[in-house]
């Protein structure tokens, strides 16, 4: 790398040559494996975040950071950096974990990532994304990326067949840019808005009915701590694999609103009934894109709706800031696809093999997800996956889906 053609000096027509732009700097590859060397990367990589095709603040340095600080203790840093002298310009944000023997890459930050893909600066040639690649390939078994999306980068850059994509979550999308008023109108029914009005009324009669909107450091800490107790009371006695509220999901959760603070991304919408918090909408403001992070509500109020209230509320908040596009991030949840004007899945992506073990490992895992996605085709088979998936769901242990691994800590 960094060696170019020589291109001779163009004459003027009195024969003198024309001065030489100054040499561009070389290019220079590293791979970051260190915390410390990876904070040193904080100012140019948030600047490669924001140009993304599809921003994701869940890329941000400063969420990253913290999910090395509470999540990482299974994951070894693997970072794939490209720089034009002092300058930054591709990442491929990596980790590696073992399991049964394997060293697997997946992004850094793991399912709480998405959507993920390589960084890379405006002005680069999009085939640094395949070098990168290439370059992690040699550190690893195979890679497991869940959080891409079919047009990604990394997927446009990898060879026919390096990196087989499986579609893992709907990703409904609504367009804000029509203004609140006119979404509103345009996704609900005239009695679907007369039935929240009345919920609302409903609402006032049992006490004063108040909402805030958390934006400052100061004021989002009071609110995520009422959004933990929320969000334990809506999932009390339910599974709930977000880890969100858990010990360790709860420090992580105060450190990364800490950070989208520092860069005025962070909203938490509560609504309250006599000074009481009954609704939570966290929401990131980023690059014009409001992410729907976390939602929860008081369920002793659900008569109520308390939930949809607020997040109709949440929503108007976003449109009246000039957010012009919502992430729900998740699956096909009813309120979702009610508001959904397209879809941009995630999809899991397996493959750049960097050893022969980890080409019959992704030979082996593409034809079992092929062959269960025709499965989940057939009609007789999602009879039979219907009645079993709930025993199973009861006889596994919950994942957290914070952690590459799944595995939840001995204490939470």
């Amino acid at each position: 790398m960094g060696n170019y053609p020589f291109v001779a000096p163009r004459l003027l027509e009195h024969g003198s040559p024309t001065t030489a732009p100054p040499a561009e700097p070389a290019l220079e590859l590293r791979t970051i494996v260190t915390q410390a060397a990876f904070a040193e990367l904080a100012a140019g990589w948030d600047v490669l975040v924001r140009t993304m095709p599809r921003p994701s603040p869940f890329l941000l340095h400063g969420w990253l950071t913290e999910w090395l600080r509470w999540y990482g203790d299974e994951c070894e840093l693997a970072v794939q950096a490209c720089f034009r002298g002092d300058r930054l310009v591709a990442a491929l944000p990596l980790v590696t974990y073992s399991r049964h023997g394997q060293t697997i890459a997946t992004f850094l930050g793991g399912r709480l990532s998405a959507p993920a893909d390589v960084l890379l600066a405006d002005d680069e040639d999009p085939a640094l994304a395949a070098l990168l690649a290439d370059r992690a390939m040699l550190g690893h078994d195979y890679a497991d990326l869940f959080g891409l999306s079919r047009d990604s980068r990394l997927v446009a850059a990898c060879d026919p067949g390096a990196l087989h994509l499986f579609e893992r979550v709907a990703a409904p999308l609504l367009d804000l840019s029509r203004g609140w008023e006119e979404t509103y109108r345009a996704k609900t029914s005239s009695k679907g808005r007369a039935h929240l009005r009345r919920r609302r009324r409903q609402l006032a009669s049992a006490g004063k009915v108040g909402l805030s909107i958390a934006r400052t450091e100061d004021e989002l800490k009071p609110a995520m701590e009422e959004g933990l107790r929320l969000h334990k009371l809506r999932w009390q006695g339910r599974p709930d694999g977000s880890g969100f509220a858990t010990p360790t999901g709860a420090r992580f959760n105060r450190g990364a609103l800490r950070a989208l603070a520092a860069v005025d991304a962070a909203r938490i919408v509560t609504l309250t009934l006599d000074g009481r918090a009954i609704a939570f909408v966290y929401y990131i403001a980023f690059e014009r894109r409001m992410f729907l992070y976390r939602i929860a509500f008081d369920p002793a109020y659900s008569q109520y709706s308390p939930g949809r209230i607020n997040l109709i509320d949440a929503l108007e908040a976003g449109a009246g800031e000039g957010l012009t596009l919502l992430e729900f991030l998740g699956g096909p949840d009813r309120y979702k696809l009610e508001f959904a004007d397209r879809f941009e899945p995630f999809h899991l992506g397996i493959g750049l093999a960097g050893s022969s073990v980890g080409k019959a490992v992704v030979a082996t895992r593409v034809r079992w997800l092929r062959l269960r996605n025709l499965a989940k085709r057939s009609t007789a088979a999602r009879r039979v996956y219907g009645g079993i998936e709930p025993l199973r769901r009861r006889l596994t242990p919950e994942r957290d889906v914070s952690r590459p691994t799944g595995r939840r800590r001995r204490d939470e």
